[in-house]
């Protein structure tokens, strides 16, 4: 029975889905990707990717009356090994779920870097991803407008084989590949705007002209990785962008990046759909970035890359959060986005 569901699953996700139109899409609602099992990945006291960062979010979201109209709460269950192997290998994933289970009550460095881990970090990596996959179904068989994902941990930073930094699954880079398997999508967008530079989603696309991976990002900082240089190798050259930012850089140069190097990359590139690796630790007074980013900064950019969507990918974008340390942030942050996302979805639908 096991090897009949997993040939079924192969088969389903590689079954492209008849796209929802635009104009159906506007008057949908927005899809939150939430579970309390993302409380459980326990990285110890004093750490800064705790469960206390995204909480406070949550209940906003949940109790606000004026977004509370607006947003759609779908359930998920855990990703399989099939849909995580998408990017990363199998030994890695085994090795996750090795480290990780064989711990009690304390917690540990998994072997492949510097990222902590507990007794539950596997399986609520397992549903991180679940929740970025539902939150794709959700956008492609039109139940959602477009959508956010709050899970945690983060996964920018993952490997197809290594987790580094506070990431252990790379959830955009499962979402990304899985749009292509199971939706035939051919051109993606990936946007991070995270402080640190995502080298784990880099790494696995670059050298994939079907993924156009744009990053700004603060530099020097962890992990040291993404300089303008650094555009792809082979079929993929040209589809990595990265843009560098000295400490204190703020909105001016954010939206600068996004207006002067994405815009006209896209004019070119057409993406069928956008995944954002939302990182909320370039906002000001961040625990660990040095950037000046405002909730009006995250507005503006939410703004571009929606226009984006909207002239090439018939709306679809899925957010998915990555960094950002200081609770408040993440949530005046992910306010300007939703509420630039809301408006977008109104002067569609007029």
């Amino acid at each position: 029975m096991k090897y009949i569901f997993n040939f079924l699953l192969i088969l389903s996700l590689s079954q492209p889905i008849n796209l929802i139109a635009e104009s159906e899409r506007s008057g949908l609602k927005i899809a939150i990707l939430y579970d309390e099992q993302f409380l459980l990945h326990d990285t110890g006291p004093n750490h800064p990717e705790n469960s206390d960062r995204i909480s406070s979010t949550i209940n906003f979201l949940k109790n606000d009356s004026k977004l509370k109209p607006n947003l759609i709460w779908p359930t998920f269950g855990y990703a399989s090994i099939d849909v995580i192997n998408l990017a990363h290998s199998k030994e890695y994933i085994h090795l996750v779920k090795q480290e990780s289970e064989a711990l009690t009550k304390s917690i540990a460095k998994l072997s492949t870097g510097d990222t902590v881990i507990s007794k539950y970090s596997y399986q609520v990596a397992r549903k991180s991803v679940g929740a970025v996959t539902e939150g794709v179904d959700q956008i492609m068989k039109g139940k959602a407008s477009s959508g956010f994902v709050f899970s945690r941990p983060p996964g920018h930073h993952a490997t197809k084989d290594k987790g580094m930094g506070f990431c252990i699954f790379n959830n955009v880079a499962i979402a990304a590949k899985y749009l292509q398997k199971k939706y035939g999508i051919n051109r993606i967008l990936i946007v991070d705007f995270d402080v640190h530079h995502g080298n784990g989603t880099q790494d696995i696309f670059y050298s994939d002209n079907t993924v156009f991976y744009f990053s700004i990002h603060q530099h020097p900082f962890y992990p040291g990785t993404g300089r303008p240089n650094e555009k792809g190798s082979g079929e993929g050259y040209g589809y990595t962008l990265n843009i560098d930012l000295p400490e204190g850089a703020g909105d001016k140069e954010f939206i600068h990046g996004l207006k002067n190097q994405l815009i006209p990359a896209m004019e070119k590139f057409k993406p069928e759909f956008i995944l954002v690796s939302a990182g909320f630790d370039a906002h000001e007074n961040d625990l660990l970035g040095q950037l000046k980013y405002s909730n009006n900064g995250y507005k503006e950019a939410t703004d571009i890359l929606s226009t984006i969507a909207n002239k090439y990918a018939s709306n679809r974008v899925l957010f998915v959060l990555e960094g950002g340390y200081d609770p408040t942030n993440i949530k005046e942050a992910s306010e300007s986005i939703l509420n630039a996302m809301i408006y977008k979805n109104t002067v569609i639908k007029r």
